[in-house]
């Protein structure tokens, strides 16, 4: 279903606000909050209801449930003061006011997910969104397409399971992926459609949500594929659970974050700039900003491909929490667990990577024993659809893994 409210939509078989048509930035469980209130305006919503729908069996304090209010209220363009959209009924809850269109929407997912996924019209859904809590509470989304053997991919940054399907930056790892296998993808806390408002963001919070996933799967053993900070993820999600992994590939990963790698002052105080930078232009429609950071991914993309890189910044995290894994990526360090991870390992890597230095590629193959590196190239830290290197790298993945 699609309600029209103005010049936003809300959409629940996509789970999307969209405004004029293009997709508005908005944490999970402000937009289950939305779709709750706006499927139920004939009435007004206690509290305790919301409470309820939103948070499960979790215990949360009024305060967490008035901010979700108020970031509701503010991506529906709604004044707190006036209640155009959502009003206060004082003593009771919450009721949504606004003049509301309903029409159908887009199919709804498989059967199984809590919440259905989407996908553009006349084309088939190409996976099922489902999601499932960690250790703390946190709720992760996660993914699967394909029906072929199982690949994992360790969670990376700037990901979102609703967009990168279309996304011309990512949409093609993960058509040309799930073509191949059953794949396995998740967004990592703090971003994408898992929680956004997490107390625990940690190197050590991101092996154990690996753990969650794959367990809710329910996969007993698997190959792994990890991507840029998701390859030190896998790195020590494999060193942890041997008996687990099959196969392990990195692409364009690292051993040492950038503030752990840098060799001088000048290089420690490059590496807190960046996180200024993210923070400061973070979605902001300024092209020096998106120039610097588009260029360090994929320096040989087109214009359309760093617009919609930028784009995609908007709708996978907020400035707050972009800096917040910016930071624990920096401080990433694996040298020690490198060495005790006993599966078949490849290690691939760019040779002009400008994001993640190629020497890093080279010392993950060195410490891992037995691992096989493979050069590629490409100065893009994020492979192109159709550069030669993406092909070279799926050869090498078919060669390994197997399809």
């Amino acid at each position: 279903m699609i309600y029209e409210v103005g010049r936003f939509e809300i959409d629940t078989d996509r789970f999307e606000l969209r405004s004029d048509g293009a997709p508005v930035p908005i944490e999970p469980q402000v937009l289950d909050v939305l779709v709750h209130l706006v499927s139920h305006r004939d009435r007004v919503v206690a509290r305790t209801e919301l409470l309820d729908e939103v948070w499960g069996d979790r215990f949360v304090s009024d305060s967490a449930l008035s901010s979700r209010i108020k970031a509701a209220r503010r991506a529906v363009g709604d004044d707190g003061t006036a209640q155009a959209v959502i009003k206060t009924v004082h003593g009771r809850g919450f009721r949504f006011v606004a003049a509301v269109t309903e029409r159908p929407g887009v199919a709804s997912s498989p059967p199984g997910g809590d919440r259905p996924a989407g996908a553009p019209a006349g084309r088939p859904v190409p996976q099922e969104v489902r999601f499932c809590r960690g250790a703390d509470g946190v709720q992760l989304a996660f993914a699967t397409a394909g029906d072929g053997p199982p690949l994992v991919k360790a969670a990376n940054w700037l990901t979102h399971l609703r967009h990168d399907w279309e996304s011309i930056v990512w949409g093609h790892w993960l058509r040309d992926l799930s073509a191949r296998h059953r794949l396995v993808h998740y967004d990592e806390r703090g971003s994408g459609l898992s929680d956004w408002e997490v107390a625990d963001v940690s190197f050590d919070s991101w092996v154990r949500d690996l753990e969650t996933v794959v367990d809710a799967v329910g996969l007993d053993r698997f190959p792994l594929l990890g991507i840029s900070q998701g390859g030190a993820v896998a790195v020590a999600y494999a060193a942890r659970h041997p008996d687990r992994v099959s196969h392990l590939v990195l692409y364009g990963a690292f051993a040492q974050g950038r503030s752990v790698r840098a060799r001088d002052e000048r290089q420690r105080r490059e590496a807190g700039v960046m996180l200024d930078l993210v923070e400061s232009g973070w979605g902001h429609d300024t092209s020096m900003f998106r120039q610097m950071f588009a260029a360090q991914f994929m320096p040989q993309g087109s214009p359309a491909q760093w617009d919609a890189f930028d784009r995609h910044q908007r709708l996978t995290a907020s400035a707050e929490n972009a800096r917040r894994l910016l930071g624990v990526s920096a401080r990433i360090d694996v040298t020690e667990a490198a060495p005790h991870v006993q599966v078949p390992t490849l290690v691939l890597h760019a040779r002009d990577d400008l994001r993640v230095p190629f020497e890093q590629g080279e010392l993950l193959a060195a410490l891992v024993p037995g691992a096989r590196f493979v050069a590629l190239d490409s100065n893009n830290h994020l492979l192109l659809d159709g550069e030669p290197a993406w092909a070279e790298f799926l050869a090498a993945l078919d060669d390994f893994v197997g399809r």
